[in-house]
């Protein structure tokens, strides 16, 4: 019986999180949940799942929601409540599946608890990378990725020195307006946007899938997983998605992992490695998807993954401002403050003023993330 914690767990990976519960309910018993404002789901995952801690976004959610709770669940709520539920349970791993550099503090205090990471909040490592790792290391502490592509290039590497690796390439879909012209993104809207072609993820992640953004956090994302230079990790279009990565060894071999579009695999695998269970997902026939398709990566098309690269390269607080500047612009686009091809000059300009810090420490990057969330909502 393994002992999770989700943090986010009304969001889409913490939803699907539960649904491999329900698949193995004799090999998980859920001890934490914390969620942010959706406090009628989470009430329907605390009276399901019987956690002893829950947290919630803000005091006035906890007031809300305290007289529904199971009266053996204890209520938290704030950051404090996350890293409550993060570090103060009987968990041996959490999942945190926040949204954004909220996910930083809680995952930190998870991993000072010596728990094992199941990780799908990007930002972490995005913003405060040369920490996290370093941390984890000193305490022993593994870090297993549930986004599919890092998730992908862990099973592939499995048993595999990293000197023989030649490089890494995270594919991707190309999200929402993959087949459109920058001309043509002039015109999209918000509802256009969140229709992605292929998986089923929360509305942030679905805006940073068709700008790109979401595929250059992941680079940088594997650069401090893997420990690989940025020039050993490659992007490549693959509009099927179903190489989800793959990675090429110093004898021209190249080895893949290939799936159906669904995020309960890797899910599963980050919470039962080095098992594997059986899965809900539908078995992948080749035969019946006929081709899959691949071609270069057009970094004039896609700017923002041209500045991922470039903000991953240059480190120190670059990162950060990157991940600030696009969280605050998707949060505009959403709500239908700019258009589509904003989120992308609001980001370059606030990259533009940004001055880097190298080495940063805690108070270095909430500072330089807190300045560039300001310039962002000027602009």
């Amino acid at each position: 019986m393994k002992k999770i914690a989700i943090l986010g767990s009304t969001g889409s990976i913490g939803t699907q999180t539960l649904d491999v519960v329900d698949m193995h309910p004799e090999r998980f018993q859920v001890e934490g949940l914390a969620a942010g404002s959706n406090i009628e789901l989470l009430i329907e995952q605390a009276k399901r799942y019987r956690p002893k801690k829950v947290s919630v976004g803000s005091k006035e959610l906890a007031e809300a929601v305290a007289p529904h709770l199971p009266v053996e669940t204890q209520l938290f709520y704030g950051k404090e409540g996350l890293v409550e539920v993060a570090a103060g349970t009987d968990a041996d791993t959490v999942v945190t599946a926040v949204m954004g550099s909220v996910g930083l503090e809680s995952t930190l205090a998870a991993i000072d608890a010596g728990k094992k990471i199941g990780l799908a909040n990007k930002e972490t490592l995005i913003t405060a990378g040369h920490i996290v790792t370093a941390r984890a290391t000193a305490k022993g502490v593994p870090i297993l990725p549930v986004d599919s592509e890092h998730s992908a290039i862990f099973q592939c590497l499995n048993g595999e020195p990293r000197e023989r690796v030649m490089g890494i390439t995270l594919t991707a879909s190309g999200g929402s307006f993959r087949d459109l012209s920058r001309e043509q993104l002039k015109e999209v809207t918000v509802e256009d946007a969140l229709k992605h072609p292929n998986w089923s993820m929360g509305s942030k992640i679905t805006i940073d899938s068709a700008t790109m953004v979401n595929k250059g956090l992941e680079v940088i994302e594997a650069h401090w997983l893997f420990g690989l230079s940025y020039d050993q990790i490659d992007v490549l279009f693959h509009p099927e998605s179903i190489i989800h990565s793959y990675v090429e060894f110093n004898d021209t071999s190249i080895i893949a992992q290939l799936g159906n579009p669904d995020m309960r695999v890797p899910i599963q695998y980050a919470l039962t490695y080095p098992d594997r269970l059986p899965s809900p997902s539908q078995r992948l026939s080749l035969t019946q998807v006929g081709k899959l398709h691949f071609r270069e990566m057009d970094m004039e098309r896609f700017p923002c993954l041209r500045m991922a690269y470039e903000c991953g390269k240059m480190g120190g607080t670059a990162a950060t401002a990157f991940n600030a500047a696009n969280e605050v612009a998707v949060a505009r686009f959403l709500r239908k403050e700019i258009s589509f091809l904003k989120i992308e000059d609001i980001i370059a300009s606030v990259l533009e003023a940004h001055r880097n810090v190298d080495e940063p420490d805690l108070e270095e990057i909430a500072r330089c993330d807190q300045e560039s969330r300001q310039l962002a909502f000027s602009l």
